[in-house]
């Protein structure tokens, strides 16, 4: 979360992707759910907002 955070205040991207910022400020991590909406409007890769569900190309490669 501290990529978000950093990317942009939680109250912004809670009014991009539909929810309540205090919804977001709850979040340990993003919720899978969630993933592709924080992703697209972030700007941030998967494999970086949730390494354990994603991995990165070079990893996933060997």
């Amino acid at each position: 979360m501290d990529a978000v955070r950093d990317r942009m205040p939680l109250a912004r991207l809670a009014r991009e992707i539909g929810i309540t910022r205090g919804a977001v400020a709850q979040w340990e991590q993003v919720p899978a759910e969630r993933i592709f909406a924080v992703s697209r409007v972030t700007g941030i890769p998967l494999e970086r907002l949730r390494p354990d569900l994603f991995k990165e190309e070079s990893e996933a490669e060997g």
